[in-house]
């Protein structure tokens, strides 16, 4: 039995909203025109790949909004996953043509749609039209493994993460990148702040977001004041009403897991749930 094959990339997008250009790269090797995307490595969570694979077919660091809907096809007689979300230009370093992708073209939506090779990618177009592209992402995420709590002596506050926990921080911390958070935010929890450390950035503890400084009415509105991009850490005892509150969205997060709600106008336009793990690797 063979597993999912697993890939992720980009509908790269520029310009105007009403009127956006899409970025569509030609492989030679295929004879196709199609998205920047690609296979996932080995214990690589899916987001960081799809901002890797769209840098090195496109030499763009990209901010990713929308989750679009995910791609399946065969590949080689194996059944292919393709996740994609649309995605804003951050940097660009310029593209270089190489055996993989000696083109990239830079279109409007219909002329993309008459170029590109596969009827999925087309697909994609539709669906980057369904919802706002400009959003502001709210990284929702549950603090990683700490053990168990009937195990641990002292006080709760201070128990820290365990091994899986540290490696489910690890994958976070390659994960956010493609959203650029202005501004992290913990419960002040120790297994809350070290799930966010290892993005390297300030943090700023907040006890309403702690299991016993919660409150049903002040911990939402806290959070829905918040109007930059952001990821947050807190409890099992927290998310769920929390994401409830601002999303009308039952979400339930294991932990190390984080859901980004990508908000436009002042609304919730999309929620997205995501493992703490990377997905199994491949056996044939």
């Amino acid at each position: 039995m063979t597993d999912l094959l697993r890939a992720a990339g980009a509908v790269v997008w520029r310009g105007e909203e009403s009127r956006p250009e899409v970025a569509v790269i030609h492989r030679p090797n295929y004879h196709d025109w199609t998205f920047p995307k690609g296979k996932l490595k080995s214990g690589e969570h899916v987001i960081a790949a799809a901002l890797r694979e769209v840098r090195e077919e496109t030499g763009l660091t990209v901010l990713l909004g929308r989750a679009l809907p995910p791609v399946h096809y065969l590949s080689s007689g194996q059944l292919k996953r393709v996740d994609y979300w649309a995605a804003r230009v951050a940097e660009d370093d310029g593209f270089a043509p190489n055996e993989e992708v000696d083109e990239l073209r830079w279109l409007p939506l219909e002329e993309a749609r008459r170029l590109l090779t596969y009827e999925w990618d087309v697909g994609l177009l539709r669906a980057l039209k369904v919802a706002p592209l400009n959003t502001v992402p709210l990284v929702l995420v549950r603090h990683g493994s700490a053990g168990s709590r009937h195990d641990w002596q002292g006080d709760d506050d201070l128990r820290p993460l365990d091994t899986d926990g540290r490696s489910q921080a690890a994958l976070l911390a390659t994960a956010l990148p493609a959203y650029r958070p202005e501004l992290l935010i913990s419960s002040p929890s120790a297994r809350c702040v070290q799930t966010l450390e290892p993005y390297g950035a300030e943090l700023k503890l907040e006890p309403l977001l702690s299991e016993e400084g919660q409150d049903p009415q002040k911990t939402p509105a806290m959070v829905r004041e918040i109007a930059v991009p952001a990821a947050v850490c807190s409890h099992r005892k927290v998310l769920p009403d929390l994401i409830r509150t601002l999303s009308g969205k039952d979400v339930h997060l294991r932990k190390g897991a984080f859901a980004v709600l990508q908000r436009a106008g002042g609304h919730v336009v999309s929620v997205e749930r995501y493992a703490a793990r990377p997905p199994a690797p491949l056996t044939r």
